[in-house]
């Protein structure tokens, strides 16, 4: 347990009174909050706080125990600031969480990039496909890419996530190729398992469409959905910073490129603005400019010239 957002925890739940206001003061969620009190109730042996359904009020031994937290705390704020004016290296361990193909394709990378530049700082890369819980898991920032964030958390946005329809060549020269959105629903289509419904979300300028599609193969790997596309299973919706260069070579022909499918956010999501351990700070700081702007570096590849290419080459086939 990190004793000192405990302490700093329990010193604004007896300021203000309650777990949701030194939440929000502290910019934690309300699990993190009672997590640190329960910890520091652990290590002090001793029930701090009363608690009702309308208010919490200190105990006698959190009322003993406040005012030398205090201390505690203002001794450790100043142990802090004399040693960390000497230190130049940021140390520390960061336990991070994205997709499979995202850290195959982006994250890994500029992680080893990050700690050429920081190589005090480890980072254990922790692979799902899911949501996972920052607390329970401990994870100290997890690389989200949705446009549904949970309750409770902090996100700052790195970048856009936008996707293609594809297709490989042996599958469009077997099945054709669809020239319409409707046109999809007669094709097989590689879908991600997430949902009860397979459907596809494109748009074109400011209209919008959801299509209910179909087919023999889903996953709920990102990489899996890829490999069936190039073994010519189908036609499948991926992320353009994962087939980039399979649409460069040719391995994979863009579809419909006039209907965009919808793009998601990618975000930077953890527990607390305040009180940020410096290596967490400076790795969120980090890939913000690694991914950020007005379009994320992947798509700066000249992916349009390359889906000209391959519909020529589809076509000559």
């Amino acid at each position: 347990m990190d004793h000192l957002n405990a302490i700093r925890s329990f010193i604004e739940i007896a300021d203000r009174g309650s777990l949701t206001r030194a939440a929000e003061t502290l910019d934690l969620s309300r699990a993190m909050i009672s997590r640190h009190l329960e910890g520091l109730e652990r290590w002090l042996g001793a029930r701090l706080l009363h608690r009702t359904t309308r208010r919490v009020s200190l105990s006698e031994a959190g009322l003993e125990a406040l005012p030398r937290l205090r201390q505690m705390l203002e001794l450790a704020s100043d142990l802090q600031a004399v040693v960390g004016a000497r230190r130049t290296e940021p140390t520390g361990k960061l336990r991070i969480t994205t997709s499979l193909s995202f850290a195959i394709s982006c994250l890994t990378q500029a992680i080893v990039d990050f700690q050429g530049q920081h190589p005090r700082i480890e980072v254990e890369l922790v692979t799902v496909d899911r949501a996972v819980d920052l607390v329970g898991e401990r994870i100290d920032l997890a690389v989200r890419i949705t446009n549904r964030l949970d309750d409770g958390v902090v996100a700052r946005r790195l970048a856009s996530c936008r996707s293609v329809l594809c297709a490989s060549p042996a599958y469009l020269k077997r099945r054709g190729r669809p020239k319409r959105p409707e046109e999809l629903k007669t094709h097989e289509c590689i879908t991600h398992a997430f949902g009860a419904r397979a459907e596809y979300r494109l748009r074109r300028a400011a209209r919008a469409t959801t299509l209910d599609v179909k087919g023999s193969l889903s996953s709920n790997e990102t990489a899996v959905l890829r490999q069936a596309a190039l073994a010519g299973a189908g036609i499948a919706m991926l992320p353009t910073y994962f087939v980039g260069d399979d649409l460069m070579r040719g391995a994979l022909v863009r579809l419909l490129p006039d209907h965009e499918p919808e793009p998601l956010g990618i975000h930077a999501v953890y527990l607390s603005r305040q009180h940020q351990p410096q290596p967490l700070k400076l790795l969120i700081d980090f890939l913000a400019e690694r991914f950020g702007g007005d379009v994320a570096p992947w798509d700066l590849q000249p992916t349009a010239t390359a889906t000209r290419r391959s519909a020529s080459r589809s076509a000559r086939r």
